[in-house]
């Protein structure tokens, strides 16, 4: 059996997201209006498990899918990340998994996710002005963070790392 799309293509990428939350409260994506300190993220008992996403998408390779982003919310923010990407990138006929970021925490993690396996990173960079940046993203970030999380990437060997 190989799914397909509407227009009949294989369906051959899976997108994953591990995690509802975020660092950010980006005006297109959560805006704090309705994303504030009070909203009720996910209790991490309703998440999947690692062993639950692993076994999910080792059957989405038995069905021809090649290759899995993991997204969010910001999914670096899921505690021990690297230990799902372990399990994935074992997943035998799997040939890519990467991951959708907001940048912030690749200064942190970028070696330890290369380490584990994963391939490559997108990082969503709405804009290089400070101000506005910092207007999209309503968190008090700097675009200068996400610029070094983009050279920890590379200097970590995450590439080609997308924008």
């Amino acid at each position: 059996m190989n799914p397909k799309d509407q227009l009949q293509r294989p369906l051959r990428d899976l997108r994953i997201s591990v995690t509802d939350r975020c660092n950010f409260r980006c005006r297109y994506c959560m805006p704090r209006e309705v994303f504030d300190a009070n909203h009720n993220f996910l209790p991490r008992k309703d998440l999947l498990t690692y062993e639950e996403i692993s076994r999910f998408a080792r059957l989405a390779v038995s069905l021809g899918v090649e290759k899995i982003r993991l997204t969010g919310g910001e999914p670096l923010l899921r505690r021990d990340l690297p230990d799902l990407i372990r399990q994935l990138v074992a997943i035998e006929g799997l040939q890519d998994v990467c991951a959708t970021t907001n940048g912030v925490l690749l200064t942190k993690l970028a070696s330890e996710l290369k380490d584990a396996g994963l391939a490559r990173v997108t990082v969503s960079l709405d804009s290089l002005d400070d101000a506005v940046f910092r207007k999209m993203n309503d968190a008090e970030v700097g675009v200068d963070q996400v610029l070094k999380g983009l050279k920890a990437a590379q200097a970590a060997g995450l590439g080609p790392v997308k924008i």
